[in-house]
């Protein structure tokens, strides 16, 4: 299968199934296209009628072909059973926040439950199936979450302090990550940051204005300032070490790469903006009449982004747009999505263990319980088979190995199986890796 794009002005193809990447002239580009079927796979009829035409570009298709760089057949794979070992988990370490995000899909940290807040014995416990569960795996992560986990430190302390006696006696590495909103974010926390996490995200979501339209406190007050002034001083800090800025963009702000560069020129260098997903009919969820614009967005972030990415002054890295064609994942990885209810699952604080953080809350996908340490058996079959063997419109998708069939929680909110991606969250991301496909073509060309 063969994909062929525009984007920043200049044309670009892609062979899926060799991951060959190359900027093409527009003389290739119609070539390619007129000897493509619609599925992108070689047409060679029109191939045998069109290379009197195109002489020089039939030559160098052949030549490509030999060497299996283009047009290259999709293998006869059968992707291996997951083997039931857990890598990575995320702590639900609170269930309350103190925003009120309008668009927030836990219901304001609360997962449509009450408001809790779990217990280090409970954490602790979670390293301890998380251990039991890793099999020969050294590094395990672990992803402090919530609703807000700086409302419950004691717990996420207990939890990396018993999780650093752990390595030593089972030979084993955590990497712990936090996201938090950053609202009561101060020296200490940001000190122990420092030194215990291995990635840290913080909440903003752009400009100002937006940021502040949608992420209110609890008592309805603007929240910004006081989230800026905390990130930045976490960021001062924080040198080298991973980390990133993450906003979300709405029907707000569908002009959301004034946003993205809003957080550069604030003084971040790592950030990501993820498009909302919200049921159809909420003020803030995308209609399809939407996607035109949101795609131009992409190209407009990526124009700025290449022209900054020049700079060392003015260099920043954007989540969406960091892709490496040459030290992509194995054929197995790529079928296979987040490895959500396989080899990552999410924690509640009552213990409870869901295939990951946005199922938190659905009963009918609690997989068990850490007072049982067993994982539900057909429930992991079902995440088991959730691979793009079984997703007909995701093999026939020139971005599958990228996404890997998509997220499961959306597939099951808006269209009720688990193997039927959530076409707008598809589109979007088809865009965005077109402009990362791009980005990555012409910095490596210009090196």
């Amino acid at each position: 299968m063969v994909h062929t794009f525009t984007c920043l002005g200049q044309d670009f193809l892609l062979d899926v199934e060799s991951g060959t990447l190359c900027k093409i002239d527009a003389s290739m580009k119609n070539f390619i296209d007129s000897v493509s079927s619609p599925g992108g796979n070689f047409d060679a009829g029109e191939f045998s009628r069109m290379r009197k035409q195109y002489p020089e570009e039939a030559e160098e298709i052949e030549a490509l072909q030999k060497r299996g760089a283009l047009f290259s057949p999709m293998p006869n794979y059968k992707p291996p059973k997951p083997d039931g070992v857990i890598k990575s988990m995320c702590l639900n370490i609170c269930h309350n926040c103190n925003l009120a995000c309008a668009y927030c899909f836990a219901d304001e940290g609360k997962y449509s439950g009450q408001r809790e807040a779990m217990t280090a014995e409970t954490a602790c416990r979670a390293l301890d199936f998380l251990v039991k569960k890793s099999g020969n795996r050294h590094n395990l992560e672990v992803d402090f979450f919530g609703g807000e986990p700086l409302m419950n430190m004691p717990a996420v302390y207990a939890a990396v302090q018993y999780g650093r006696t752990l390595e030593k006696v089972h030979n084993k590495q955590f990497r712990f990550t936090i996201t938090t909103n950053a609202l009561n974010l101060n020296e200490e926390t940001i000190d122990f940051f420092n030194r215990e996490m291995y990635n840290v995200v913080l909440s903003i979501d752009g400009r100002k204005s937006v940021h502040n339209q949608v992420r209110k406190t609890q008592g309805g007050k603007d929240s910004f300032d006081i989230v800026l002034k905390n990130a930045l001083a976490f960021r001062s800090k924080r040198g080298d070490a991973q980390y990133y800025v993450r906003g979300t963009f709405t029907a707000r702000n569908k002009d959301f790469a004034a946003d993205a560069l809003a957080l550069v020129d604030y003084g971040f260098d790592k950030i990501s903006l993820e498009p909302v997903v919200l049921p159809d009919g909420h003020p803030l969820a995308f209609r399809a009449e939407d996607l035109p614009m949101l795609c131009e967005q992409y190209e407009v972030l990526a124009k700025e982004y290449l022209k900054r990415r020049a700079n060392p002054e003015t260099w920043f890295s954007f989540f969406h747009f960091m892709v490496d064609m040459k030290h992509s994942p194995c054929l197995s990885k790529r079928y296979f999505s987040c490895g959500a209810g396989t080899e990552y699952v999410a924690v509640a604080p009552s213990g409870d263990i869901y295939p990951c953080h946005q199922f938190v809350g659905n009963t009918a996908y609690k997989m068990g319980n850490l007072q049982e340490g067993k994982i539900d058996t057909h429930l992991y079959e079902t995440f088991c088979e959730n691979n793009l063997s079984c997703k007909p419109t995701c093999l026939d998708c020139w971005a599958k190995y990228f996404c890997s069939g998509g997220c499961a929680a959306n597939a099951i909110n808006f269209n009720g199986c688990i193997t039927s991606p959530y076409q707008t969250a598809c589109a979007l991301m088809r865009k965005r890796l077109e402009c990362a496909l791009a980005v990555y073509c012409l910095e490596n060309t210009q090196q």
